[in-house]
């Protein structure tokens, strides 16, 4: 008899011997990227938020890079889409079944469902926050947990934002530009933005337009912005060759653009977030500012990685302003370091909106 149970307990656990019983990640849902951290292997995911639709079933095409790559080159019935714009949620649905596959990809067969944490713009509402919940419990979380996004950029860049001083962190994404100032591990001031990485792309783009009477898709203004995007002057000039249509004739041409000419083009969003940057530094606690002073600014995401705006910033603010090690996966490495403690959270925190009416 016992060993009739033994062959049969043996049987039943040999079936799931491929499964994983459960896993924590950690998601940075970002505008233009997802990275996703799973606890104990570190970063196993970056993916572009971008999902190809065939509008005549809704069916769901690709997610992902596979998905980039049809931007500008679909037929009539698939649309590739991104369905989060300026860091939150703008397509629900959408964005539920791309939460799906990356969880999915990230963690394979589970006999428990993961519990995720995920990181989300400070300048977010209660109803934008919600959705993120909601999307993250229908795409299969078994316990959902939020973590601001200039909080996990601290800690992805290494600081301590547990001790008793100021630190303050300038997160750049794809959707917002998030500033903050953190002491005893929490947001003391913070200011959240609409203008980044995507509004970049959209500067460069309308400058070739103006200056060159050249029209240029996304792909190509944020290729573009890559490889000589800069706000300060560099002193080796880099040039690039952009393929585009010529407005007049609606033929292709071939324009050369320089490094120098993209300072004139990005100056408008640079100056907002400079803007952002000192109205978040009058705003500080004197005691604050003066640990600020001494530890510097410290620079995240895609958009810090622009030639020279550490410099730009420095010069602006008179603050040592530094771009941190690994700029791009900063906000998801200290959103999986976040998940070290999430057994002292409770589901769903934060209630950011909350939070901040408190601190106001």
């Amino acid at each position: 008899m016992f060993r009739a149970i033994g062959r049969w307990f043996r049987k039943l656990f040999s079936k799931f011997r491929g499964f994983k019983f459960s896993r924590n990640i950690g998601i940075d849902l970002g505008t233009a990227t997802v990275l996703v951290y799973v606890q104990g292997k570190g970063i196993v995911l970056q993916e572009p938020s971008v999902v190809a639709i065939d509008t005549n079933t809704d069916r769901i095409l690709k997610v992902g890079k596979e998905a980039q790559d049809m931007l500008g080159r679909t037929p009539g019935n698939i649309t590739a889409v991104r369905p989060l714009q300026d860091g939150v949620i703008s397509r629900y649905e959408v964005t539920l079944k791309m939460i799906q596959y990356f969880i999915r990809r990230a963690c394979g067969s589970m006999f428990f469902p993961p519990r995720v944490m995920i990181c989300i713009p400070s300048g977010i509402t209660e109803v934008e926050e919600k959705a993120v919940i909601d999307a993250a419990h229908e795409a299969g979380a078994q316990k959902t947990y939020l973590i601001e996004e200039p909080k996990a950029a601290a800690i992805g860049a290494g600081l301590n934002i547990y001790a008793p001083q100021g630190n303050m962190v300038v997160d750049i994404g794809g959707g917002t530009t998030d500033i903050a100032v953190l002491s005893l591990g929490g947001v003391v001031v913070s200011e959240s933005i609409k203008i980044a990485g995507d509004r970049f792309d959209e500067a460069i783009m309308r400058y070739v337009r103006r200056k060159y009477n050249v029209l240029i898709g996304e792909r190509t203004a944020e290729a573009i912005k890559k490889r000589i995007g800069a706000v300060y002057d560099h002193p080796d000039a880099k040039y690039v060759e952009v393929k585009g249509r010529c407005m007049n004739q609606g033929l292709p041409k071939l324009i050369t653009i320089s490094s120098k000419e993209m300072i004139e083009a990005l100056a408008e969003p640079i100056t907002a977030i400079l803007d952002a940057i000192c109205l978040v530094i009058e705003r500080t606690p004197p005691e604050l500012l003066g640990d600020i002073l001494h530890n510097g600014i410290v620079m995240t995401g895609g958009g810090s990685l622009l030639y020279g705006f550490d410099k730009l910033v420095t010069r602006v603010t008179k603050i040592p302003t530094r771009v941190a090690k690994d700029a791009v996966s900063c906000v998801a490495i200290g959103t999986g370091k976040s998940l070290d403690n999430l057994d002292m959270l409770s589901e769903g925190a934060i209630n950011l909106s909350r939070e901040r009416k408190v601190r106001l």
